[in-house]
């Protein structure tokens, strides 16, 4: 299930600056596994070459520590499950991908701003309010209406 904090949060787990981070962390395969370069390919529209070199449309060749905030951020909450992590940093591009990691295991993030989750239903519990919502609408106007952002 995806939980997401809403605001400010202070915690130890808490990861402020993910694409940071994850130059300092990650795992050579994490970038080889077969959802990363899905997400690679789909947000950044890189190819994997290797867990050290991505084949940029825009770069040409580029080491991992080039892609996008949003692909790194998103391999940390596909990867890391001991931290919280600033899902600001992520596009709504990324949003459809989050649900995605979070149908595969427990994902708590932090979000400074109504991300698009679509159209679709889905379930996410607001940490805030203890609130589950199932559609934009709803997630909306529990967000706007107890001022969480």
């Amino acid at each position: 299930m995806l939980r997401i904090f809403y605001g400010e949060l202070d915690t130890p787990e808490y990861i402020f600056n993910p694409d940071v981070y994850f130059n300092n962390t990650y795992d050579d395969e994490w970038i080889t596994d077969p959802m990363s370069v899905k997400m690679i390919k789909d947000i950044d529209g890189s190819e994997v070459k290797g867990a050290r070199l991505i084949d940029s449309p825009y770069l040409g060749g580029i080491p991992t520590e080039r892609l996008s905030g949003g692909v790194k951020t998103l391999m940390l909450m596909k990867f890391d499950s001991e931290h919280i992590f600033n899902a600001s940093a992520c596009g709504d591009n990324c949003a459809s991908w989050i649900l995605k990691i979070a149908e595969e295991k427990d994902l708590t993030i932090r979000l400074g701003y109504l991300m698009d989750f679509g159209d679709d239903t889905f379930e996410i519990e607001i940490v805030n309010l203890h609130k589950i919502v199932h559609t934009m609408k709803e997630l909306n106007e529990a967000v706007l209406d107890n001022r969480l952002i």
